[in-house]
């Protein structure tokens, strides 16, 4: 096989076509821009949403019926690459068997991770949106108050973040 049939044939091998669901052509329908990701290991539906657009998107979601976050997060794809901030939205209904449920993917440059609260959407995000900064450094705009909630206040760095690195110790004050 030459060097030009073999990377034909990986960059064919690395290429997939992920087949839009449901959401996704809503939202493709109505002119906003996202990407579909395979679906999860539960086969729930993906979209990756750049940080731009992740508010016009949400607002745009929660009057389509998805009403209830279900979770907001963060992850650390390893030392120097994104972090990511994911939603997990249910569409709640009485007159459907079954909750439709969509997850939403933001990746952040991990220099300046800075991407729109949610809080003025779902509430539920105000705890979740300061556990993600509190723990990896995500920056959520227009969070009303987004201060660290599990570590203290003085705390240097980002805990959960894969290229951090603990101190020695760590000087209790006014302890007594």
């Amino acid at each position: 096989m030459t060097e030009e049939n073999q990377e034909n044939v990986e960059t064919t091998e690395n290429t997939e076509i992920v087949e839009a669901g449901e959401t996704s052509k809503w939202l493709t329908e109505n002119g906003f821009d996202h990407q579909s990701l395979e679906k999860d290991h539960s086969g729930i539906e993906l979209i990756q949403v750049e940080s731009e657009y992740l508010l016009p998107i949400c607002t745009a979601l929660y009057a389509y019926g998805f009403n209830y976050l279900q979770c907001q997060g963060a992850y650390d794809l390893g030392p120097g690459k994104e972090l990511v901030s994911f939603y997990h939205l249910i569409r709640v209904s009485d007159n459907a068997d079954t909750p439709q449920e969509v997850r939403i993917k933001v990746f952040l440059n991990r220099e300046e991770p800075k991407v729109p609260s949610v809080y003025w959407i779902w509430k539920a995000a105000d705890w979740q949106e300061r556990e993600s900064y509190d723990m990896y450094g995500i920056i959520y705009e227009g969070h009303p108050n987004l201060k660290r909630i599990l570590m203290n206040e003085d705390w240097i760095g980002w805990p959960l973040r894969k290229d951090y690195i603990s101190p020695d110790f760590y000087e209790l004050q006014d302890a007594y």
